[in-house]
């Protein structure tokens, strides 16, 4: 059941987000495992080269882990829409927090090999994509339908601090020695449970306990999948995300390249990523504003066009830390877009359907991204690390070209709002970080 004093505010106004004990704890819980998360986003791929010597295996493992989290993500949808959501997240940091912490005493003991660097990627990104439906849920189901948009940006902004100071805190921590980034992140994900035990999660929508159990899993798929079919401008933004994540998801390993290539070191590369943190950071407090200018479907197009950009202009030869600029422009724009997004959808989805919506969404939008790492991998190593970022930038461009031409893409917009509750899903574009923890 959920608490009517947090969720309701019983007969009086709602009591401010902030004294939402059971939002703040799920809030804190995010913010250590996706810390987590960013300290090994830059420690994977260093972890990988420094084995391997090869960009193309970090990328393949890359891929690894975003199809991993792809092909469970239908059947965990749907299984979230049907079990105790609770457990579920629960199991999910364990599982998590088991695999890092074995990861890192074979990187201890000196003992890693590349087989078991692929067994971690494949475990974590199976946990991903039943922990991000059932996240999805849970958020929707602490947090009354008016404080969504406040909750959403504070969303925001916890990923983006997370993104500014995961990636030279991972690469300093690297330098100190190659297990500690993954035994900082088994840690997060042990706090991250602690906080999901804390924060007592409605188990599922008891509405839809009893249809649940009278319907198959295929059906129950193929009705989320329906919903998103009937809305034309949302079809129209999912094929265009699923352009827009498979170009931001093979950006990663080319700026690693490109920034050892004008000689800098693991913490150069961590302060360079750390430009997309502190562009969406200062994003976030400018959200509201800046989600007002233009319909989602425009502004979809607007930021991914200026993103392609700047993409491109992380590629001038003004030395190591030069990217930095260029990043932390083009990730300004973002959390606005994801704001609204989110709030657009939320107006749509049912409860009983948030967890299969949540997949197929991932599945939708994210279905070439095992092909990101991969790509950017071999980009990188055969055309260097500015030269992938010029390919990569150019892809994200032509694809705002062929999706300015959709009508329904241009007239995407927010709905009024209706009697259902809304839901939290993710939004159609993660721009230039892969979709791992919540994502």
């Amino acid at each position: 059941m959920r608490v009517r004093s947090e969720r309701s505010g019983g007969h009086g106004e709602l009591p401010p987000l902030r004294r939402n004990s059971r939002f703040q704890m799920l809030w804190m819980g995010a913010a250590a495992s996706e810390l987590g998360t960013t300290l090994t986003w830059v420690a994977f791929p260093l972890l990988i080269l420094a084995v391997t010597g090869s960009a193309a295996l970090a990328g393949l493992v890359g891929a690894c882990r975003i199809t991993a989290n792809l092909l469970f993500s239908l059947p965990a949808g749907a299984w979230v829409d049907r079990w105790d959501r609770r457990r579920i997240l629960i199991a999910a940091e364990v599982v998590r927090c088991l695999a890092l912490a074995a990861l890192a005493a074979a990187v201890l003991t000196g003992r890693v090999a590349l087989w078991q660097i692929v067994a971690v990627a494949v475990v974590t990104g199976a946990a991903d994509s039943f922990f991000g439906p059932a996240r999805a849920a849970a958020i929707r189901a602490v947090v009354a339908p008016g404080q969504l948009p406040e909750a959403y940006a504070r969303e925001e902004a916890r990923g983006h601090a997370a993104s500014l100071a995961g990636p030279p805190l991972g690469g300093f921590l690297f330098g100190l020695g190659r297990a500690l980034p993954f035994a900082v992140d088994a840690l997060t994900y042990l706090v991250s449970l602690v906080c999901v035990v804390r924060a007592r999660v409605p188990r599922r929508p008891a509405e839809a306990a009893a249809e649940r159990r009278e319907t198959g899993m295929r059906a129950d798929v193929m009705e989320a999948a329906g919903w998103l079919w009937r809305h034309r401008g949302l079809r129209a933004g999912l094929a265009f995300a699923l352009v827009a994540n498979l170009a931001a998801n093979a950006l990663l390993l080319p700026v690693i390249v490109m920034v050892e290539a004008r000689g800098g070191d693991a913490a150069a590369t961590g302060v360079v990523l750390a430009g997309l943190g502190l562009g969406g950071l200062l994003g976030a407090t400018l959200s509201a504003r800046i989600g007002r200018l233009l319909p989602p479907g425009r502004l979809m197009l607007a930021v991914v066009g200026f993103f392609a950009l700047a993409v491109c202009a992380t590629a001038l030869p003004f030395g190591p830390y030069w990217p930095v600029v260029p990043l932390f422009l083009a990730m300004v724009a973002a959390p606005a877009l994801n704001v609204v997004l989110r709030v657009l959808l939320a107006r749509l989805v049912p409860d009983a359907m948030t967890g299969r919506v949540v997949s197929v969404f991932t599945l939708a939008t994210m279905g070439l991204t095992p092909v990101g790492p991969l790509l950017g991998g071999l980009l990188a190593q055969y055309a260097g690390g500015a030269g992938a970022l010029v390919a990569v930038g150019g892809l994200l461009a032509a694809g705002c070209a062929v999706a300015a031409i959709s009508p329904a893409l241009r007239g995407l917009d927010v709905p009024a709002t209706t009697g259902s509750a809304p839901s939290a899903v993710p939004v159609l574009a993660e721009l230039g970080r892969e979709p791992v923890s919540e994502r």
